[in-house]
């Protein structure tokens, strides 16, 4: 039974598999002039003999003919090598890229266990792809070189045999160098790649945060960093060199020292009359022909260096693609269901529904596992183990441009890919017209600033310099425009201040009433506008329930602790009235329950737990107006109009929506 070592099929396999019509094409012009090659001893020796013999010009024609041929040939196949690495890196990168989408650039590839870089892919893109090109040239060459050493050596063998002994003693010699160089290149052409790419990667890196850097003057040790591979990358590239060197030289010499014993034991036979003189020079052609088969070396080498780069190439390519859907989805709502999902390393076990046309804020301490239930639910990673249906349908089973269309994302830091503005906004859908487009870009609070654009919609990305959180606006709008049944919104407002979060959410509310919405989320803005709210906690569902009423519990506080240490209010000042009496602790946390439908978004909105007694009215102030009252996204209510220290309130610890204290 064969290893798992010698039964992997070889990485050039592919790559020869997609150039083959311009391997095909070269093998046939290198096999005519691999063909007149071994041939032209022959018809030199014919010309040669009748020429002294005064026979005529016939010979010398046939020579000609042959000459003439081998140069066809020879310009075929100096056309179809270039030709067919250039088809074969063109479409191996495309292959690869297409790939990288269908399975995400950050997938781990089996091989490795290790996710690749930025810079990584750009190197092997850019660097590791050409070197796979150059698979079906060396492959062809190598073998025309062997068979043209190999049929030269019978062709002495068959002119003189003393002279053909002459060069099997030399010959081995040659390929034994030949061998052991091939063997330095290949290890020192890999590790070659492998630091040339972590340069690449650590330059992306440095060039992403250029303007850090330089803030914080960190130009000295960035470039330390940066170039910390160049000394591996130039001991391999000397290394190279320096293999190629030797075998260089001492080739050289033994080129030489093998036409010199061929062309004295030819000579001894010519002496002898065992040998015509058009023999002799038969005998030399084909020693120069045998001693080509040195070059084999450069072809083997060009072998080497392809198989690198197709390894290098393959191990992108490891991590199965998936298999895309051919189900219609079915009409719906936009009914939500995680069943038994699984995702390694974020979730395990999670149950959650999303009620059709409702509003569900996914919140928890591990930000990765929120982002993960927006990427599943949105269809962009498909799980371990269990079920996402959306409408019933699972979502691997559904076409993706159905999927596509039915599924609206926006995330934190969105690429505005596209010519202008408006190609960006309209990514996989150039169908959606102008007006359809502006109001999106007003519910998501960007179309005053895009209008101020240059050119408007129309200005050039490139030309669009946008903070972070006009970005994500932009981005929120791209998602807008489209005619989803789901808007799946990862962290999409979480640069954005108080203020116009809150603007965006509530032209957020009125622009996708009637339409699904699962936000994954750290702002308590979020959470306070959502119908439902899923309290993730070690990869499962803890609750699910309206934010106010999660509010009473302090661990469903201290997911927000970072926000509201931002926002809390200024402390209070000395002569300031003590806090209401009988302000003490938050209650006990109690088992937080989990609604079965979405009446229970309109439950009571007094959150005090039950059998606590009913404020007094020297605990409740009097009602502030309705602007004064409504509470911020994290639960603190505004400031009354009068600000004085004389007039301000003491501020609570932790309050919940509404106003009112635990």
């Amino acid at each position: 039974m064969p290893s798992p070592r010698t039964s992997r099929p070889s990485p050039l396999r592919p790559v020869l598999l997609l150039g083959r019509r311009w391997t095909v094409a070269l093998g046939l012009a290198v096999a005519a002039s691999t063909a007149c090659t071994l041939l032209l001893p022959g018809f030199l020796a014919r010309a040669v003999d009748r020429t002294l013999a005064g026979e005529g010009t016939g010979a010398g024609a046939q020579l000609v003919f042959l000459v003439a041929v081998f140069a066809l040939a020879e310009s075929g196949a100096q056309y179809a090598a270039p030709r067919g690495a250039a088809a074969v890196t063109a479409a191996l990168r495309a292959s690869t890229v297409r790939h990288l989408v269908a399975t995400g650039p950050g997938a781990a590839s089996p091989r490795t266990a290790a996710r690749p870089e930025a810079g990584d892919l750009a190197a092997r893109l850019t660097g590791s792809a050409p070197l796979a090109g150059l698979a079906g040239a060396a492959v062809v060459y190598t073998a025309a070189q062997v068979v043209t050493a190999v049929g030269a050596v019978a062709g002495l063998c068959l002119l003189a045999p003393w002279p053909a002994l002459a060069f099997l003693v030399a010959a081995p010699a040659g390929w034994w160098l030949v061998r052991r160089q091939v063997g330095r290149t290949a290890r020192h052409g890999e590790a070659y790649q492998v630091a040339q790419a972590a340069i690449t990667t650590r330059l992306v890196e440095a060039l992403r945060g250029a303007r850090n850097i330089r803030a914080a003057g960190a130009e000295g040790p960035e470039l330390a960093r940066v170039l910390g591979p160049l000394p591996e990358l130039s001991r391999h590239g000397h290394g190279l060199w320096r293999s190629q060197r030797q075998t260089a030289w001492k080739v050289g010499l033994l080129a030489p020292a093998t036409h010199v014993a061929v062309l004295a034991a030819a000579g001894a036979e010519l002496a002898a009359g065992r040998l015509s003189p058009g023999g002799l020079a038969a005998a030399m052609a084909y020693a120069t022909i045998g001693l080509g088969g040195f070059g084999a070396a450069q072809s083997l080498l060009d072998l080497a260096r392809a198989r690198s780069g197709a390894v290098r190439i393959a191990e992108l390519c490891a991590v199965p693609a998936p298999v895309a859907g051919t189900r219609l989805l079915p009409a719906g709502a936009g009914r939500l269901e995680f069943h038994d999902v699984v995702l390694h390393p974020s979730l395990r076990s999670l149950d959650l529904t999303v009620p059709a046309r409702s509003w569900v804020a996914v919140v928890g301490s591990d930000d990765g596992a929120t982002s993960a239930v927006a990427a599943l639910a949105a269809g962009l990673t498909a799980p371990d183990a269990g079920r996402v249906r959306l409408d019933g349908a699972d979502l691997r089973t559904v076409r993706p441009d159905r999927l596509r269309s039915a599924v609206a994302v926006a995330f934190p830091d969105p690429v505005l890919y596209g010519a202008t503005v408006a190609e960006a906004l309209t990514l996989g859908h150039p169908s959606i017209g102008e007006r359809e487009l502006a109001q999106a870009a007003r519910s998501a609070g960007a179309d005053a600033f895009l209008r101020r654009l240059p050119s408007g919609y129309r200005t050039p990305t490139a030309d669009a310099p946008l903070s972070g959180g006009e970005r994500q606006r932009t981005g929120l709008a791209r998602a807008l425009c489209r005619p989803f049944r789901l808007l799946v919104l990862d962290g999409a407002t979480a640069s954005l201040d108080r203020a116009t979060e809150g603007a965006v959410l509530d032209s957020l509310t009125l622009h996708a009433t009637g339409r699904t919405r699962l936000c994954a989320t750290r702002s308590a803005t979020v959470a306070e506008r959502a119908d439902l709210v899923a309290w993730l906690e070690d990869g499962r569902v803890r609750a699910m329930a309206p934010h106010r009423e999660l509010w009473r519990s302090p661990s469903y506080r201290a997911l927000f602790t970072a926000e509201l240490a931002q926002e809390a209010p200024a402390p209070a000042p000395e002569d300031a009235p003590p806090p209401r009496p009988g302000g003490g602790p938050a209650p006990a946390e109690a088992k937080l329950p989990v609604p079965a439908s979405d009446d229970a978004a309109q439950s009571d909105p007094d959150p005090r737990p039950s059998g606590d007694p009913a404020p007094t009215e020297e605990d409740v102030p009097d009602p502030p107006s309705d602007d004064a009252a409504r509470p911020g996204p994290e639960g603190t209510p505004a400031p009354e109009p009068d600000d004085t220290p004389a007039a301000r309130t003491p501020a609570a610890p932790i309050t919940v929506p509404g106003g009112r204290h635990p």
